[in-house]
């Protein structure tokens, strides 16, 4: 069955060489995942203070039979190379974190959580727009966001635009706070992830 996961790789707390594994470890998973004839794609890089650096990036994985690419990447990877910025720095083991959830799973959408009100349009068109209360304003209890609809003269039709624009904004919204949670929860767990790698890679150079 198709598959759309969403994948982040943060550097956490690490210093600039971890954000330079961060912009490597995209590179071969995407080059693996090609291989492996799923589709995978950049929707947000934040990069570093350093060319070619990345502090974090979030992809989306889709494909069928994903459990296997999903287990070796997902948890602590570990790069160990000597660091290309600091010429005779003695560390070599350098950590990030790889993220991945389900879409369909987590992105719970329930109409029963949206509060919709109807109100007059606003606008042109003469007499007729105030005397029937037309355009929705649908309002999502758990988040607050709003989305007020009057493109038509139906009100059924507007509450049907209202819940689909209101469920895109909350899906976004959604991934927005299930990124940050995954971002914080890896950085809490930092000193104890870096004991317990599921990859280790080892390069010579960056």
């Amino acid at each position: 069955m198709m598959k759309k996961i969403m994948i982040q790789i943060t550097s956490g707390k690490g210093p600039a060489e971890c954000c330079r594994v961060v912009a490597c470890v995209q590179s071969l998973m995407m080059k693996q995942a090609k291989q492996q004839g799923f589709q995978m794609q950049v929707l947000e890089n934040k990069a570093g203070e350093l060319k070619g650096t990345l502090l974090s990036s979030t992809m989306m994985l889709i494909g069928n039979n994903l459990d296997d690419f999903l287990k070796e990447w997902v948890g602590t990877i570990q790069w160990i190379a000597q660091s290309p910025y600091r010429r005779y720095h003695k560390r070599k083991n350098w950590f990030v974190g790889v993220a991945a959830f389900d879409v369909k799973t987590l992105m719970q959408w329930d109409p029963k959580d949206v509060k919709l009100e109807t109100c007059r349009s606003s606008g042109p068109g003469g007499q007729n727009v105030n005397k029937v209360e037309t355009a929705v304003r649908g309002t999502h209890l758990l988040s607050g966001l709003q989305v007020l609809v009057m493109d038509t003269r139906s009100q059924l039709e507007n509450k049907k635009l209202c819940l689909a624009r209101l469920q895109e904004k909350v899906l976004v919204w959604q991934t927005e706070q299930l990124m940050e949670q995954q971002q914080n929860q890896w950085q809490n767990h930092y000193e104890l992830a870096r004991g317990n790698a599921v990859k280790v890679i080892r390069r010579d150079l960056f």
